[in-house]
């Protein structure tokens, strides 16, 4: 019996319809650090408390080429005296905010495939933070969209989606599914922490969807999945404590660590040459030329990261074209940011044409999806 190849049909995204430029940004963190300025004024003349340093503009965009993202709580995030998400919370017989974002996302793809919802098999939400620990977000999409079979939640921080797209294509593979939804709903500005200079500005809001299908059942154009990989490595260097036992030291809630940290020096400094030689090396396990490959969608994380990759990959500065870019309107959307780039950056390939969507974050985690147009 020959084994069952796995395409992907169709991706689907949901993008908030509001957005925060960096001048906005700027001025909401800039207020809160004069605010708290001058209310220590005492303990930073005596040195007992380290003085706020502004943010910028230039600041922002040297330092990661974000222009500004989209959110889905804009008012409270530039309130001074919230500076994170508020909206009323629903109740439990009412659809979630994350799963809402989900929902969206896997119509959009459902619907560029011609597809309905009795024809899938199984939706994974993989994304970096969930809502809440159980009933998983998965199960509530798949209740929300009619989808009988199955459904689970995974976690791989910034790489989730890549790791979703394999464990898909491996159902498909195995035969255990024909149709797979990979959803990835994020809402990463409720774990940044706005009040800090180095990360107040990285993250946005988003949600995407990857319809992952057996090739005799794809709709035409289709993308194959050529091959997959996965790569963990551990790391502190991107880290958020946050989590239910939490409640075991209650004298700790709140601390930084909570939310996102990250030692960013480090992190470009590992992770750049780990996914540059993954990249190439399962490039030439699946007998490709990595200077060949036709298009690069990498996680939007870095502008510098991905200039750099690119370059180790193909072995010259990538254009625009090869590696296109959407962090500079999106931010860093996490384990959505690759998908992203692919789905609005694909139509234009031909047939034959080959590409690799990568993504990769704290873990450290990487993920690698080499796939080929089909007419």
């Amino acid at each position: 019996m020959s084994e069952i190849t796995p395409v992907i049909s169709a991706t689907g995204l949901f993008t908030p319809p509001d957005s925060i430029s960096n001048e906005e940004l700027v001025e909401s963190f800039n207020a809160y650090v004069a605010r708290f300025n001058a209310a220590h004024a005492g303990e930073i003349a005596a040195g007992t408390v380290a003085e706020l340093a502004p943010s910028s503009v230039e600041f922002i965009e040297k330092a990661s080429g974000i222009r500004s993202r989209f959110v889905m709580s804009k008012e409270s995030l530039l309130d001074p005296d919230i500076m994170v998400p508020r909206w009323a919370e629903r109740p439990n017989e009412e659809l979630s905010v994350m799963a809402e974002m989900g929902v969206k996302a896997a119509q959009a793809a459902l619907a560029a495939a011609g597809r309905e919802a009795k024809d899938v098999d199984a939706v994974l939400c993989a994304a970096s933070n969930m809502q809440r620990p159980y009933p998983a977000m998965a199960i509530e999409i798949q209740q929300a969209l009619g989808i009988e079979g199955f459904a689970f939640d995974m976690n791989v921080a910034c790489s989730s989606a890549t790791f979703g797209i394999q464990t898909a294509a491996d159902f498909i593979r195995a035969g255990n599914a024909r149709s797979v939804l990979v959803v990835s709903p994020e809402i990463c500005t409720g774990h940044n922490n706005m009040r800090n200079r180095d990360s107040h500005f990285i993250f946005g809001d988003v949600a995407t969807a990857v319809l992952v299908e057996a090739k005799d059942i794809a709709p035409t154009p289709h993308w194959e999945i050529v091959g997959t990989r996965l790569k963990t490595v551990f790391s502190n260097n991107i880290r958020n404590n946050f989590g239910f036992l939490n409640c075991a030291t209650p004298e700790t809630i709140g601390a930084p660590d909570k939310l996102f940290i990250q030692e960013g020096r480090k992190v470009f400094k590992e992770v750049v040459p780990m996914v540059a030689a993954m990249i190439a090396d399962h490039a030439g396990d699946l007998r490709l030329d990595p200077a060949a490959l036709r298009r690069l969608w990498l996680h939007q994380a870095n502008q510098g990261m991905n200039r750099l990759i690119s370059q180790r990959v193909l072995g010259h500065e990538a254009s625009e074209d090869e590696s296109p870019t959407v962090l500079d309107t999106y931010g860093n959307t996490s384990s959505a940011g690759s998908i992203i780039a692919f789905h609005l950056y694909n139509t234009d390939l031909g047939v034959g044409d080959t590409g690799v969507i990568c993504s990769f974050g704290a873990g450290y985690s990487a993920g690698t999806v080499f796939v080929r147009k089909v007419a």
